[in-house]
Protein backbone atom coordinates (compact mmCIF):
# COMPACT_ATOMS: atom_id res chain seq x y z
CA UNK A 1 0.00 0.00 0.00
CA UNK A 2 1.22 3.20 -0.74
CA UNK A 3 0.61 6.12 1.70
CA UNK A 4 -0.12 9.78 1.81
CA UNK A 5 1.03 11.41 4.71
CA UNK A 6 -1.18 14.52 6.33
CA UNK A 7 0.31 17.04 7.55
CA UNK A 8 0.37 19.55 10.48
CA UNK A 9 2.42 20.90 12.56
CA UNK A 10 1.17 18.44 15.55
CA UNK A 11 0.82 15.10 13.75
CA UNK A 12 1.15 12.55 10.90
CA UNK A 13 -1.50 10.06 9.88
CA UNK A 14 -0.80 7.70 7.06
CA UNK A 15 -3.60 7.43 4.59
CA UNK A 16 -3.66 4.41 2.61
CA UNK A 17 -4.51 4.91 -1.49
CA UNK A 18 -6.95 2.10 -2.41
CA UNK A 19 -8.95 4.03 0.78
CA UNK A 20 -9.10 7.71 -0.52
CA UNK A 21 -11.29 8.11 -3.20
CA UNK A 22 -14.19 8.10 -1.32
CA UNK A 23 -15.31 11.47 -0.20
CA UNK A 24 -17.53 10.30 2.92
CA UNK A 25 -14.64 8.36 4.58
CA UNK A 26 -12.60 9.48 7.81
CA UNK A 27 -9.71 6.98 8.46
CA UNK A 28 -6.14 6.73 8.66
CA UNK A 29 -3.19 4.81 10.11
CA UNK A 30 -1.75 7.11 13.66
CA UNK A 31 2.54 7.22 13.53
CA UNK A 32 4.65 7.95 16.58
CA UNK A 33 5.84 11.30 15.63
CA UNK A 34 3.59 14.53 17.35
CA UNK A 35 1.89 14.55 20.04
CA UNK A 36 2.25 15.05 23.73
CA UNK A 37 3.61 11.86 25.79
CA UNK A 38 7.22 12.35 27.19
CA UNK A 39 7.94 8.65 28.20
CA UNK A 40 8.72 7.48 24.27
CA UNK A 41 10.90 10.12 23.49
CA UNK A 42 9.60 14.09 23.56
CA UNK A 43 6.38 14.80 21.74
CA UNK A 44 4.99 11.66 20.45
CA UNK A 45 1.74 10.05 19.88
CA UNK A 46 1.25 7.73 22.44
CA UNK A 47 -2.56 6.24 22.03
CA UNK A 48 -2.43 3.35 24.27
CA UNK A 49 -3.30 3.33 27.97
CA UNK A 50 0.04 2.17 28.90
CA UNK A 51 1.78 1.90 32.65
CA UNK A 52 4.40 4.40 31.39
CA UNK A 53 2.46 7.04 30.27
CA UNK A 54 -0.30 9.18 31.89
CA UNK A 55 -3.85 9.07 31.43
CA UNK A 56 -3.63 12.90 30.33
CA UNK A 57 -1.28 12.85 28.04
CA UNK A 58 -2.84 10.10 26.07
CA UNK A 59 -6.27 11.40 26.03
CA UNK A 60 -5.02 14.58 24.47
CA UNK A 61 -3.45 12.31 21.99
CA UNK A 62 -6.43 10.99 20.82
CA UNK A 63 -7.90 13.78 20.69
CA UNK A 64 -5.41 15.31 18.24
CA UNK A 65 -5.76 12.19 16.27
CA UNK A 66 -9.35 12.67 15.82
CA UNK A 67 -8.62 16.30 15.23
CA UNK A 68 -6.03 15.34 12.22
CA UNK A 69 -8.21 12.56 11.06
CA UNK A 70 -10.87 14.72 9.93
CA UNK A 71 -13.31 13.30 12.39
CA UNK A 72 -15.06 16.30 13.29
CA UNK A 73 -18.58 17.65 13.04
CA UNK A 74 -18.55 21.94 13.66
CA UNK A 75 -16.41 21.82 15.96
CA UNK A 76 -17.54 18.84 17.88
CA UNK A 77 -15.22 15.17 17.54
CA UNK A 78 -16.89 12.52 16.84
CA UNK A 79 -17.20 10.10 19.50
CA UNK A 80 -13.63 7.50 19.48
CA UNK A 81 -14.57 3.67 19.92
CA UNK A 82 -12.14 1.44 21.29
CA UNK A 83 -11.64 -2.24 22.49
CA UNK A 84 -9.27 -4.46 24.72
CA UNK A 85 -8.11 -6.15 22.25
CA UNK A 86 -7.69 -9.88 23.58
CA UNK A 87 -5.40 -11.37 20.43
CA UNK A 88 -9.23 -12.36 18.92
CA UNK A 89 -11.47 -13.21 16.42
CA UNK A 90 -14.47 -11.40 18.19
CA UNK A 91 -15.44 -8.66 15.82
CA UNK A 92 -18.83 -5.99 17.37
CA UNK A 93 -20.80 -4.33 15.36
CA UNK A 94 -21.89 -0.61 16.69
CA UNK A 95 -24.11 2.04 15.84
CA UNK A 96 -23.20 4.27 18.51
CA UNK A 97 -20.45 4.28 21.88
CA UNK A 98 -20.82 1.58 23.77
CA UNK A 99 -21.82 2.10 27.17
CA UNK A 100 -18.86 0.20 28.53
CA UNK A 101 -15.61 -1.08 26.76
CA UNK A 102 -15.67 -4.04 24.69
CA UNK A 103 -13.39 -6.82 24.28
CA UNK A 104 -12.65 -8.06 21.14
CA UNK A 105 -10.14 -7.48 18.26
CA UNK A 106 -12.30 -5.94 15.43
CA UNK A 107 -15.41 -3.11 15.10
CA UNK A 108 -17.72 -2.48 11.99
CA UNK A 109 -20.59 -0.10 11.52
CA UNK A 110 -22.53 1.99 9.30
CA UNK A 111 -23.42 4.55 11.41
CA UNK A 112 -21.80 7.94 10.85
CA UNK A 113 -19.68 10.15 12.83
CA UNK A 114 -17.99 7.20 15.44
CA UNK A 115 -14.25 6.59 15.00
CA UNK A 116 -13.23 3.37 15.23
CA UNK A 117 -10.04 1.97 16.40
CA UNK A 118 -7.28 -0.42 17.36
CA UNK A 119 -4.37 -0.20 18.65
CA UNK A 120 -0.78 -2.00 17.85
CA UNK A 121 3.26 -2.10 17.93
CA UNK A 122 3.70 -4.32 15.59
CA UNK A 123 0.59 -5.76 15.02
CA UNK A 124 -1.65 -4.98 11.94
CA UNK A 125 -3.85 -2.52 12.07
CA UNK A 126 -6.50 -3.67 8.91
CA UNK A 127 -9.21 -1.61 7.52
CA UNK A 128 -12.13 -2.51 5.22
CA UNK A 129 -14.73 -0.50 3.23
CA UNK A 130 -18.06 -1.01 1.22
CA UNK A 131 -18.05 2.06 -1.01
CA UNK A 132 -21.34 0.11 -2.21
CA UNK A 133 -23.22 0.22 0.99
CA UNK A 134 -21.05 2.76 2.80
CA UNK A 135 -20.11 0.41 5.86
CA UNK A 136 -16.67 0.20 7.38
CA UNK A 137 -14.79 -2.02 9.68
CA UNK A 138 -11.26 -1.98 11.36
CA UNK A 139 -9.63 -5.22 13.02
CA UNK A 140 -6.35 -6.13 14.79
CA UNK A 141 -3.93 -8.77 13.40
CA UNK A 142 -1.73 -10.63 15.32
CA UNK A 143 -0.29 -14.10 14.55
CA UNK A 144 -2.93 -15.37 17.05
CA UNK A 145 -5.77 -13.62 15.50
CA UNK A 146 -4.48 -14.11 12.33
CA UNK A 147 -4.09 -17.91 13.10
CA UNK A 148 -7.92 -17.42 13.91
CA UNK A 149 -8.93 -15.82 10.42
CA UNK A 150 -10.07 -12.43 11.81
CA UNK A 151 -9.33 -10.82 8.40
CA UNK A 152 -11.10 -13.64 6.59
CA UNK A 153 -14.21 -13.03 9.77
CA UNK A 154 -13.62 -9.73 9.12
CA UNK A 155 -15.39 -9.68 5.55
CA UNK A 156 -17.54 -12.16 6.95
CA UNK A 157 -19.32 -10.23 9.20
CA UNK A 158 -20.01 -6.82 7.14
CA UNK A 159 -21.65 -9.87 4.23
CA UNK A 160 -23.54 -10.62 7.43
CA UNK A 161 -24.73 -7.46 9.01
CA UNK A 162 -24.47 -5.21 5.80
CA UNK A 163 -24.85 -7.01 2.79
CA UNK A 164 -21.13 -6.18 1.58
CA UNK A 165 -20.43 -8.52 -1.78
CA UNK A 166 -16.67 -8.93 -1.25
CA UNK A 167 -15.78 -7.98 -4.61
CA UNK A 168 -16.74 -4.32 -3.75
CA UNK A 169 -15.20 -4.12 -0.27
CA UNK A 170 -10.98 -2.33 -0.21
CA UNK A 171 -8.75 -2.89 2.56
CA UNK A 172 -5.76 -0.91 3.51
CA UNK A 173 -3.17 -2.94 5.93
CA UNK A 174 -1.51 -0.53 7.82
CA UNK A 175 2.06 -0.65 9.58
CA UNK A 176 3.02 -3.52 11.18
CA UNK A 177 6.24 -5.78 11.60
CA UNK A 178 7.36 -6.80 8.38
CA UNK A 179 9.15 -10.64 7.16
CA UNK A 180 12.20 -9.15 7.53
CA UNK A 181 11.69 -8.61 11.26
CA UNK A 182 9.25 -10.83 12.50
CA UNK A 183 11.27 -14.23 14.01
CA UNK A 184 8.83 -17.10 15.35
CA UNK A 185 9.24 -20.08 17.01
CA UNK A 186 8.52 -23.76 15.57
CA UNK A 187 5.45 -23.93 16.67
CA UNK A 188 3.91 -20.98 15.72
CA UNK A 189 4.94 -22.59 12.24
CA UNK A 190 3.04 -25.29 13.32
CA UNK A 191 0.29 -24.14 14.08
CA UNK A 192 -0.35 -21.89 11.05
CA UNK A 193 0.64 -25.20 9.07
CA UNK A 194 -2.05 -26.50 10.27
CA UNK A 195 -4.92 -24.11 9.20
CA UNK A 196 -3.44 -22.97 6.33
CA UNK A 197 -3.05 -25.28 3.06
CA UNK A 198 -0.67 -22.15 2.03
CA UNK A 199 1.28 -21.69 5.18
CA UNK A 200 4.91 -22.96 3.39
CA UNK A 201 4.48 -19.58 1.07
CA UNK A 202 4.04 -17.45 4.92
CA UNK A 203 7.55 -18.50 6.26
CA UNK A 204 11.35 -18.41 5.57
CA UNK A 205 14.09 -19.85 7.02
CA UNK A 206 17.47 -17.52 7.45
CA UNK A 207 20.50 -19.97 8.75
CA UNK A 208 21.63 -18.49 11.51
CA UNK A 209 25.46 -16.96 11.57
CA UNK A 210 28.29 -16.91 13.83
CA UNK A 211 31.02 -14.28 13.14
CA UNK A 212 33.17 -17.00 15.81
CA UNK A 213 32.45 -20.10 14.73
CA UNK A 214 33.27 -18.99 11.15
CA UNK A 215 36.41 -17.69 12.33
CA UNK A 216 37.68 -20.40 14.28
CA UNK A 217 35.46 -23.50 12.86
CA UNK A 218 38.46 -26.07 15.03
CA UNK A 219 36.74 -24.88 18.41
CA UNK A 220 33.23 -26.53 17.22
CA UNK A 221 34.47 -29.95 16.32
CA UNK A 222 32.57 -32.72 17.85
CA UNK A 223 32.82 -36.15 18.00
CA UNK A 224 29.49 -36.87 15.93
CA UNK A 225 29.53 -36.83 12.00
CA UNK A 226 30.02 -34.75 10.16
CA UNK A 227 32.39 -33.66 12.99
CA UNK A 228 30.81 -30.31 13.70
CA UNK A 229 27.18 -28.73 15.16
CA UNK A 230 24.59 -27.44 13.14
CA UNK A 231 23.97 -23.80 13.29
CA UNK A 232 20.16 -23.49 13.84
CA UNK A 233 17.66 -21.71 11.23
CA UNK A 234 15.50 -18.81 12.16
CA UNK A 235 12.04 -18.78 11.07
CA UNK A 236 10.26 -15.46 9.67
CA UNK A 237 6.68 -14.90 9.55
CA UNK A 238 5.03 -13.03 6.48
CA UNK A 239 2.31 -11.58 8.39
CA UNK A 240 1.11 -9.11 5.98
CA UNK A 241 1.18 -11.90 3.44
CA UNK A 242 -1.02 -13.96 5.75
CA UNK A 243 -3.63 -11.39 5.92
CA UNK A 244 -3.91 -10.69 2.32
CA UNK A 245 -4.21 -14.27 1.09
CA UNK A 246 -7.08 -14.83 4.17
CA UNK A 247 -8.58 -11.43 2.41
CA UNK A 248 -8.19 -12.52 -1.17
CA UNK A 249 -9.94 -15.93 -0.05
CA UNK A 250 -12.92 -14.48 1.63
CA UNK A 251 -13.34 -12.58 -1.65
CA UNK A 252 -11.86 -9.28 -2.00
CA UNK A 253 -10.28 -8.77 -5.38
CA UNK A 254 -6.35 -8.59 -4.99
CA UNK A 255 -6.44 -5.11 -6.86
CA UNK A 256 -8.36 -3.95 -3.91
CA UNK A 257 -5.76 -4.72 -1.09
CA UNK A 258 -3.15 -2.22 -0.62
CA UNK A 259 -0.53 -2.86 2.56
CA UNK A 260 1.91 0.07 4.05
CA UNK A 261 5.74 -0.70 3.09
CA UNK A 262 6.74 0.42 7.01
CA UNK A 263 7.98 -2.40 8.58
CA UNK A 264 7.38 -1.27 12.75
CA UNK A 265 10.75 -3.05 14.08
CA UNK A 266 12.81 -1.33 11.29
CA UNK A 267 11.10 2.03 12.01
CA UNK A 268 11.21 3.31 15.16
CA UNK A 269 11.96 6.43 14.13
CA UNK A 270 8.38 6.61 12.90
CA UNK A 271 6.27 4.05 14.53
CA UNK A 272 5.87 1.80 17.98
CA UNK A 273 7.56 -1.78 17.82
CA UNK A 274 6.41 -3.88 20.58
CA UNK A 275 9.56 -6.35 19.90
CA UNK A 276 12.12 -3.69 19.70
CA UNK A 277 11.47 -1.69 21.95
CA UNK A 278 11.33 -4.29 24.72
CA UNK A 279 7.70 -3.54 25.24
CA UNK A 280 8.44 -0.24 26.52
CA UNK A 281 6.60 1.50 24.14
CA UNK A 282 3.44 3.51 22.94
CA UNK A 283 0.47 2.33 20.73
CA UNK A 284 -0.42 3.78 17.55
CA UNK A 285 -3.84 3.72 16.18
CA UNK A 286 -5.74 2.26 12.50
CA UNK A 287 -9.04 4.36 12.44
CA UNK A 288 -11.83 4.00 10.33
CA UNK A 289 -15.46 6.64 10.21
CA UNK A 290 -18.63 7.83 7.80
CA UNK A 291 -19.39 11.18 7.47
CA UNK A 292 -23.14 12.27 7.07
CA UNK A 293 -24.67 11.31 4.80
CA UNK A 294 -24.94 7.35 5.59
CA UNK A 295 -27.24 4.45 4.82
CA UNK A 296 -28.99 2.97 8.02
CA UNK A 297 -26.81 1.58 10.75
CA UNK A 298 -26.69 -1.98 12.08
Amino acid sequence: MSVGVLSKPRINVLTARTLSHSPWLVHGFSTRRGGVSRVYGGGTLNLGFTRHDSRTAVERNRLLLVRQAGAISGKKPWPLVTLRQVHSDLIHCVDSPPAHQLVGDGLITRAPEILLAVQAADCLPLILVDPKRRAVGVFHAGWRGTLKRIAEKGVGEMRRWFGSDPRHLKAGVGPGIHSCCYEVGPEVREKFESQFGYAGDLFREVKASDPIRERYPLLFLSARPPGHSALPHKTFLDLVEANRRQLIDAGILPRNIGASEFCTACRTDLLFSHRTEKGITGRIMGVVGIRKPSASSC
